[in-house]
């Protein structure tokens, strides 16, 4: 068995995952940060490496705790990232193919991998390599902002897995990627 590569993510309803700026301010109201995790600690627990993009890194480097712990992230970026000393025993960079790092990570042993970031899992899609979509819509139209999908080279066809309502209105989605027969 290959690499499995996964998407969990939330986006406004109108498509988007951060405002222009790349702020997520929208994302978490303070009333239900502590209330529900919508199954993101089990997601995490079944990953092994977490593939994203340098913006999203340098995102997740401004939060207040590195929310990933020794989970290894490999950071996708064809120029020089900073990586701060105490996270270079988890965090590399990589700027080769998608194919050369799913085949380096598969060599390495890892079996599912968490693809961040909306310029990095549409790079994944048109290269077909993500299997599963967990998507999380937040009841708010935000008008503009960082799409979570962009131009395909072609259709991607799912087929819905499962769905959840949450009090706070969220739905969440749960997809499989139908693969084109080779």
């Amino acid at each position: 068995m290959g690499v499995t590569c996964c998407v969990f993510i939330a986006m406004s309803l109108d498509g988007y995952i951060a405002r222009k700026d790349g702020d997520i301010d929208w994302l978490m109201p303070a009333e239900y940060s502590q209330k529900e995790d919508y199954g993101y600690l089990a997601f995490i627990d079944s990953i092994d490496a977490i593939v994203m993009g340098r913006k999203s890194f340098e995102k997740v480097c401004t939060f207040d705790a590195w929310p990933y712990g020794d989970i290894p992230v490999i950071v996708l970026s064809a120029r020089e990232i900073s990586i701060p000393s105490v996270l270079k025993s988890t965090v590399s960079s990589f700027s080769k193919s998608l194919d050369h790092l799913v085949d380096d990570l598969h060599s390495a042993g890892k079996k599912r991998l968490y693809i961040d970031g909306g310029i990095t899992i549409q790079r994944f899609l048109a290269a077909e390599r993500i299997d599963r979509m967990t998507i999380t819509v937040i009841p708010v139209l935000l008008g503009e902002g960082i799409r979570l999908f962009g131009f395909l080279p072609k259709q991607v066809h799912l087929r819905l897995e499962g769905s959840r309502c949450f009090d706070s209105g969220y739905v969440q989605l749960q997809y499989t990627v139908i693969k084109a027969k080779v």
